[in-house]
């Protein structure tokens, strides 16, 4: 079985709905993840668009969410999902607003790419306090079992 990753919201590839960004509601999309290999002990979540800020000239990654030690049997996140109403156990992140919540699609010029990037891993993620996505990422190294991505775009309407 692969790991796999989907939103209800939005087809791989395609546009994202305003709801989830700055121009709606702001809140993240609802997603589904299955087939976390045998082994799994954690699934970690981090959100990032690599077009920042302008698609044409990309100067650098913006961090949109991380989630890290979400349990190996959860099966998804709400629309909307507080911090108070994620899986027990999961921890949050920095995003590149110094926020540990979701932070939607806001670019300020062109079409941008969201990665939702989900990994399985064969250990908890210990020892982290208000970790960014490289802390994260570093924590990670050598206990990916699987990855799954799901990317969808966004270009504000004004």
């Amino acid at each position: 079985m692969t790991l796999t990753l989907i939103s209800p919201a939005f087809a791989d590839g395609a546009a994202i709905p305003s709801t989830y960004t700055c121009e709606g509601k702001d809140v993240s999309p609802p997603l589904m993840w299955d087939g976390a290999p045998a082994g799994t002990k954690s699934l970690v979540l981090i959100v990032d668009d690599p077009d920042a800020p302008d698609p044409a000239a990309p100067q650098r990654t913006w961090v949109h969410w991380v989630l890290y030690n979400l349990p190996p049997g959860s099966k998804g996140l709400a629309e909307g999902v507080s911090a108070a109403s994620l899986p027990e156990g999961t921890a949050t992140g920095l995003n590149d607003w110094g926020r540990a919540d979701f932070g939607g699609p806001c670019p300020p010029i062109g079409r941008h790419r969201y990665f939702h990037k989900l990994y399985a891993l064969d250990a908890r993620l210990e020892g982290l306090s208000s970790p960014t996505k490289a802390d994260v990422e570093t924590a990670m190294k050598g206990h990916v079992l699987a990855q799954a991505t799901l990317m969808g775009t966004y270009l504000k309407s004004h």
